[in-house]
């Protein structure tokens, strides 16, 4: 299982970068979204999901500012929002995962 979530994280990796140098596809979304689900169950423990979480608000919110990079700005910022779009799937589940915890305390 572990196998599973490391070859879905290369792969969406490989997609957001892919995507951002403009070779993009419209199923890209669906798939790094999907990728985003299986690496947020699979890879983020309970122990990293607080940190996990941390890291992933803090590059949703660097993403704004990376497209004004000269030259490199618009590949950085397409790369970085398919990134977000990979990493929204996994916080989605590593959240879920977070308030059941919570709740059957």
């Amino acid at each position: 299982m572990a196998l599973a979530g490391k070859g879905a994280l290369v792969v969406g990796l490989v997609i957001a970068v892919v995507g951002g140098v403009g070779l993009e596809m419209a199923w890209f979304g669906w798939v790094l979204a999907v990728l985003g689900l299986i690496v947020g169950y699979v890879n983020v423990s309970d122990d990293e999901s607080h940190s996990f979480l941390v890291a992933a608000i803090a590059l949703i919110l660097a993403a704004g500012a990376i497209g004004s990079i000269p030259v490199v700005g618009g590949y950085a910022d397409a790369i970085i929002a398919n990134l977000v779009v990979l990493l929204g799937g996994a916080v989605l589940v590593v959240s879920l995962k977070g308030l059941l915890a919570t709740t059957k305390d």
